[in-house]
């Protein structure tokens, strides 16, 4: 049976463990806080972008690009962003099942010999495609992650770019999940994008 004395240590542990987890928090807390005011900023600038692109294709001026061709699919690139961050799982299963989705859909649009080729972002994501890899799938492992700065994600849009302009690729689509808010993200149709071809 514990004495007094080994009573009072332990719930003085207990108090101690509890400080501590308690300045845990609030410092994940504020963290959050500052990446969902970045994350909300940005969404404006991205929209604006999108706007000005589309309105650019749609004008009478006559305007010419390899990057807004559209050709014959053969082969597609699906690239899909998943997160490498703590207790993340349901949210890589829920992008995972969006993109065998939608594997399903571009073989039913293009027949099953189209090829198909999945750049996966981040290490479970990666992960977890490997798994679907095989003679009519392929995984192109890239050096790009959930962490990467713009420096890295100029490199991979200017490989993809060259990938398109090569014919490497005929179509270029980005799976991810749509921010709402810290316990909400979700997928929609507006959630799969296709940079190239560029189109309005």
């Amino acid at each position: 049976m514990s004495t007094l004395r080994e009573l009072k240590t332990r719930i003085g542990s207990v108090a101690s463990t509890q400080k501590t987890t308690s300045a845990m928090k609030m410092i994940s807390s504020s963290k959050m806080r500052k990446a969902t005011g970045q994350l909300q900023r940005l969404s404006p600038y991205r929209h604006m972008v999108q706007h000005v692109i589309s309105h650019l294709l749609v004008t009478d001026q006559q305007f010419d690009s390899p990057l807004i061709v559209e050709r014959e699919v053969q082969r597609v690139a699906l690239v899909v962003f998943g997160s490498d961050d703590g207790l993340c799982g349901g949210y890589n299963v829920n992008i995972f099942k969006q993109l065998l989705a939608r594997i399903s859909q571009v073989r039913a649009d293009y027949g099953s010999k189209v090829g198909i080729t999945v750049v996966p972002v981040g290490k479970k994501m990666t992960k977890a495609v490997a798994k679907i890899a095989g003679a009519d799938i392929q995984v192109e492992r890239v050096a790009l992650n959930t962490r990467s700065g713009s420096e890295q994600l100029y490199d991979f849009t200017d490989l993809m770019k060259t990938r398109f302009l090569e014919h490497t690729f005929d179509r270029v689509e980005v799976l991810y999940m749509h921010f709402i808010s810290t316990g909400k993200q979700v997928f929609a149709p507006a959630c799969r994008q296709q940079p190239l071809p560029v189109r309005a």
